[in-house]
């Protein structure tokens, strides 16, 4: 293949400058195959912990091991040519101390291949994302609705409600930029927020559940494909997938129990 030819991955400092420009395109992705469809169409992909929820059963993203990270975080490199793949650091991984964060997410980065990492948390992370930077290790921030604290919020609730709270997000969102977060997700967030923060801090804002004011968005891929029974309130689905899934194993059940498949196409002579 020429060098003309060659698909070049978007790296972080390209979606940094997307700040106020053409809205950044992401979703999640958790295996090989759904990573190549949705690679040539988003700007960056998530290797999210909520792969602990969709596809292993958990109530919360709190059990996921850091190991399952990193072999999903495989799956998704090997799938894809042309996204930013940002991978999650589960919880436990990175709040102890800085050192304990770079060395997981050093851990992660060269096993996976990954170009960047995301971890859960504001001001009180803010030491622990400039010491990673400073190292080489690019983050992603996410403030607002963070479920790996799920247990201490009292559940997943919508963050700013309450005008009086606004001043801690801001503070948040401040505190991640300064300390060298290339771009933020806001999660959960009233659009007056996430409106109010996206135009105060130069990286970019990447919002679920949090406006299209934002400079981009992100969702859970089987959340928009209709594959969960329940979607929150924020997420628009654009396929059926789940009723059709479960249309074909049903016609493929009633085949089998009356010996219509296989047929004589489907056999070896």
């Amino acid at each position: 293949m020429s060098a003309q030819n060659q698909v070049r991955r978007i790296t972080v400092p390209q979606i940094a400058r997307r700040k106020g420009g053409e809205p950044i395109v992401s979703l999640t992705s958790y295996h090989a195959h759904t990573a190549a469809i949705v690679d040539k169409h988003a700007d960056f992909i998530l290797v999210g912990d909520s792969l602990g929820m969709v596809m292993h059963g958990m109530e919360s993203t709190v059990g996921v091991p850091l190991d399952l990270m990193i072999m999903h975080g495989k799956a998704v490199v090997r799938g894809t040519k042309r996204a930013l793949i940002v991978v999650d650091m589960p919880f436990g991984t990175y709040e102890e101390s800085p050192q304990v964060a770079f060395r997981n997410a050093a851990k992660i980065m060269k096993e996976t291949a990954c170009g960047a990492v995301k971890l859960e948390g504001g001001a009180r992370m803010a030491e622990t994302i400039r010491f990673l930077t400073e190292r080489g290790i690019p983050v992603m921030a996410h403030i607002g609705l963070t479920p790996q604290s799920s247990h201490v919020m009292g559940g997943f609730k919508t963050q700013g409600r309450d005008e009086d709270s606004w001043p801690l997000h801001e503070a948040d969102a401040k505190a991640v930029s300064e300390a060298g977060a290339f771009a933020v997700v806001l999660e959960g967030m009233v659009e007056p927020l996430a409106a109010k923060i996206t135009k105060q801090i130069d990286i970019p804002t990447i919002g679920i559940g949090a406006s299209a004011e934002c400079d981009g968005q992100i969702l859970v891929l089987e959340d928009m494909l209709g594959l969960n029974p329940w979607t929150p309130k924020f997420v628009k689905v654009y396929g059926q997938l789940g009723p059709m899934i479960e249309q074909a194993v049903s016609e493929y059940a009633e085949d089998v129990k009356n010996r219509a498949f296989p047929t004589e196409d489907e056999v070896y002579r």
